[in-house]
């Protein structure tokens, strides 16, 4: 991240033709469900498309029963690995590499993917036998080079510096181990000075956070964040954690507390752009909401230090799995009604809608496979377990290429960028 870095120029998010934001809520609210574009529709060179020379993304799909790794521009297959049971995907941040969260820790899937002179990919992907120890692994979070692992098991926090793993695909880099206080599921982030952000909890509940400088030395702590969970940097390195009551936000030395404007305002994750003071985060305000489906999103200014909370029309609901921020900051969500909708991050107000898939229901379990969204530069890629099938939407255009059938239904997914 650089700090101070001025705000990108703000461009048209989705190129839609005659179709505007209203027009795919009008076709939910008549029942109907909008046919999902297929690849033979998309206009070629629609959705991102790698030069000679220019990185090569990879998507890599967990499904029951392994991994299926796929071009990140065709979408056609690059692999297919065999994995037993139920597993999580992290990008490791140095375009090459993700982590999968196994009973040992977080074992290395090595993506293939990187470019030369003549752009050409250089391997097969392949499952390593490499392994970062970890008692119950967690959050993998990447920031100012460094990647970061965390284990619910310990509290303990390993630090690597992301591009040491492309050094030697034998051998894993040097880390360090910042020994945590009390086991439960948390959260660390290391900002470019070397302070250090953590959760505070035990296996009972979860309270704040506590800052150490780049020495180990305290500067900072809170116990104003009940249910503490997940984190984001925003523009200035201004960091975020949700609450149940609110946000807790770390600003150059301060925490401070905004409270929800419900009594109950549950921030689970937080979806930043680093070009953006504004942060969105998934939002529920009542306790007693049965299933996963939220119709609320929050956005958090954190310069002003002050939440919002932005009421979804009706038909657009979705998941923890289903915002980013797109190539300009604005915010992406994948919504149960089938359609992509970009939202305006200052206003709130969703600019415009483009249908992907069909209409879908909320998962029983959040483990269960359902409809997932994750953005790499101007194409978001979006899950489809209903047609087993990946789609890839060139956010500037509207543009969408589809991938044929997977060998399995698409749960977590990852995307690395060459």
């Amino acid at each position: 991240m650089t700090p101070n870095k001025r705000p990108l120029p703000r461009r048209r998010r989705l190129a839609l033709a005659a179709t505007v934001a209203g027009s795919a809520l009008l076709m939910t609210a008549c029942g109907s469900s909008p046919e999902p574009a297929s690849e033979a529709s998309a206009a070629p060179g629609t959705t991102a498309s790698a030069a000679a020379g220019s990185p090569i993304p990879r998507v890599a799909l967990t499904y029951d029963g392994g991994i299926v790794v796929l071009d990140g521009t065709t979408l056609e297959p690059e692999g297919d690995l065999p994995i037993a049971g139920f597993t999580r995907l992290n990008p490791a941040g140095d375009g090459r590499h993700a982590l999968v969260t196994v009973p040992e820790g977080f074992q290395v899937l090595d993506l293939g993917t990187w470019t030369d002179s003549s752009g050409s990919q250089q391997a097969e992907p392949k499952l390593t036998d490499l392994m970062f120890e970890a008692d119950a692994a967690g959050h993998v979070v990447q920031h100012a080079d460094k990647t970061i692992l965390y284990a619910d098991g310990t509290s303990d926090t390993t630090i690597y510096t992301t591009d040491d793993l492309l050094e030697d695909p034998d051998k894993l880099p040097t880390t360090e181990t910042i020994d945590g206080d009390e086991a439960h599921h948390g959260v660390s982030i290391v900002l470019e000075d070397g302070t250090f952000l953590t959760t505070v909890g035990n296996s009972e509940s979860r309270s704040g956070i506590k800052v150490l400088d780049a020495d180990g030395n305290e500067i900072a702590t809170s116990d104003e964040c009940p249910s503490i969970h997940g984190e984001g940097t925003a523009m200035n390195e201004v960091v975020v954690f949700g609450c149940s009551d609110g946000a807790l936000v770390y600003d150059d030395g301060r925490i401070t507390k905004i409270p929800a404007p419900d009594e109950f305002g549950r921030m689970g994750n937080a979806y930043v752009s680093e070009t953006s003071s504004i942060v969105a985060g998934d939002y529920k305000s009542d306790p007693d909401l049965e299933g996963y489906l939220l119709h609320q999103l929050t956005l958090v200014d954190t310069k002003a230090k002050t939440m919002k909370v932005v009421d979804l029309p009706e038909g657009v609901e979705y998941t923890f799995r289903d915002v980013a921020r797109g190539p300009d900051g604005e915010i992406l969500i994948l919504a149960s009604d089938g359609a992509l909708h970009s939202m305006d991050p200052e206003t709130g107000e969703i600019t415009d809608s483009l249908p992907v898939i069909d209409a879908w229901e909320g998962p029983v379990e959040w483990q269960d496979p359902h409809p997932a969204l994750k953005v790499v530069g101007s194409t978001a890629y979006i899950t489809d377990p209903a047609s087993k099938k990946l789609h890839a939407v060139d956010v500037a255009t509207g543009g969408i290429t589809s991938s044929d059938e997977l060998p399995g239904v698409p749960n977590e997914i990852a995307v690395v960028e060459g």
